[in-house]
């Protein structure tokens, strides 16, 4: 009786283990392709303005600040599509992190309700 709680314990802390390092698995490559992204957006805006800084401390007269005019129009609509598109791609990572989560938490479920489900029959075979 009490090996076969014993037995069944340790079984339990496998598998809990087991659960837990590939909770953490899925939990760091999400936050790596979230940092990735996030890395990239970053990058290309920081690019985006400091070319813009760089054409706007040549501005020496009227005119060629009429001509900087719309390029800051345009960054800061190139801005707006690029945080929206950044937005898009980390709600998909999040999506499907979300669901490895699920599917592994649905998996030790099941292994759970079959270890509990044919303990009884295996002792009742005893």
């Amino acid at each position: 009786m009490f090996e076969q709680t014993s037995n069944q314990v340790l079984a339990l802390s496998k598998q809990a283990a087991e659960t837990f390092v590939k909770a953490n698995a899925i939990a760091v490559d999400g936050f790596e392709k979230l940092f990735d992204i996030q890395l990239k957006s970053l990058e290309t805006g920081l690019k985006s303005a400091t070319d813009f800084v760089s054409q706007t401390g040549e501005i020496r007269d009227f005119d060629s600040a009429r001509t900087v005019w719309p390029k800051s129009a345009t960054l800061l609509k190139d801005s707006a599509e690029k945080f929206y598109a950044t937005s898009q791609e980390v709600t998909g990572v999040v999506v499907k992190t979300t669901e490895a989560f699920s599917n592994l938490l649905k998996g030790t479920v099941e292994a759970a309700n079959d270890a509990v489900v044919k303990a009884p029959k295996a002792a009742a075979k005893r």
